[in-house]
């Protein structure tokens, strides 16, 4: 939405839900955390974002975001619009993280379209 002249612009609400140890660094800049989130959680936390018309920038640990459980998730993923939903590896294992977009482009681009070289 555009600002009027001579008003700050709205700033959008950065929201995380993930484990304990990867919120808590969120916590520290600012960011409304949602430790140990469930599947539960996640959609209460996103309906309520959907129907507060705020902006948000929503970070989901890749266990939550993967979980498959959440109509609230698929609905505001499918929508598009003013709350954008993202992925963040696990903190235990971010070497193993693979992000959902890497799928598209190897069945777009062929197999080897991410390999190295």
């Amino acid at each position: 939405m555009p600002s009027r002249t001579g008003s700050a612009p709205e700033l959008a609400r950065l929201v995380v839900l993930g484990s304990a140890g990867l919120a808590d660094g969120f916590r520290l800049v600012g960011a409304e955390v949602h430790a140990d989130a469930d599947a539960a959680t996640l959609d209460r936390v996103l309906e309520a974002l959907a129907h507060s018309g705020d902006a948000a920038l929503v970070l989901l640990e890749s266990t939550l975001a993967r979980a498959g459980s959440s109509p609230w998730l698929d609905r505001l993923r499918n929508e598009g619009g003013h709350i954008v939903i993202t992925e963040l590896p696990p903190l235990p294992a971010p070497e193993a993280y693979a992000p959902a977009v890497d799928e598209v482009v190897r069945a777009v681009l062929g197999p080897d379209a991410l390999s190295p070289g």
